[in-house]
Parts: structure tokens; sequence; C-alpha cells
């Protein structure tokens, strides 16, 4: 009898045993990890949840937390080293907007636990 490990299970006991795999460019790398970071899901779980339109819960906790001070202040830096408003800026503004969906979350997932 072979013993399949709950990590190689899915949410409705299916065995994961495909790999799936894709190329992109260091500057998306770079934009998929800090989405995965802010997620607090694991790499694997946040791309195939995205790949298949699943929603992206975020549970607040000090890893997230943690996350999105890090990526508050890059954003902050960012900010004040911008001089020339014409440069574009389209990397800064996406990760901007996931913050800010990702906080809203969390601000509304915390007035509910209250």
């Amino acid at each position: 009898m072979i013993q399949m490990s709950a990590k190689n299970l899915d949410s409705h006991k299916r065995f994961r045993n495909i790999t799936v795999g894709f190329r992109v460019s260091p500057e998306e790398n770079e934009l998929i990890n800090k989405a995965v970071a802010l997620s607090g899901l694991p790499k694997q779980e946040y791309c195939y949840r995205r790949c298949l339109e699943q929603d992206v819960v975020v549970q607040g906790n000090p890893r997230v937390y943690k996350a999105l001070r890090n990526e508050l202040a890059n954003v902050l830096f960012e900010l004040k080293r911008i001089e020339n408003l014409n440069e574009s800026h389209d990397e800064l503004l996406q990760l901007i907007k996931l913050i800010t969906i990702t906080l809203g979350g969390l601000k509304g997932a915390d007035a509910n636990d209250r």
C-alpha cells in the first residue's frame, strides 16, 4: 500500500503529483514574491489560487504584518526618491494597490473579530 503524505493532497483529498512551472523576469519574480509575502500563504498555494481565479484571503498574523511594514517602508523610500513625476512608476503603483487591498481586508477581518 502506498502512503501519501498530507502535504501532497489538496483540500479535496486529491493527490498532487503534477509539477507546473513558468518563466518570469526578475521584476515579475520580485512582484510575485512581494504578493506572496503579503498574502501569508505559501508560494505554491498563492500561485495556484491566483491561476484558478480563487480568492486569496489574507489571515492577519505576525508574518503578514511584518511583510506589510517592510513593504510600506520600501514604498516610503521610493516616494522620497522620486524626483521626476514623469517617470514610469507602474510597479510601485501596483505594490501600493496590493498593500491597500491587503490592509483593507485585514481591517475588515479585524472589525469582524471584535
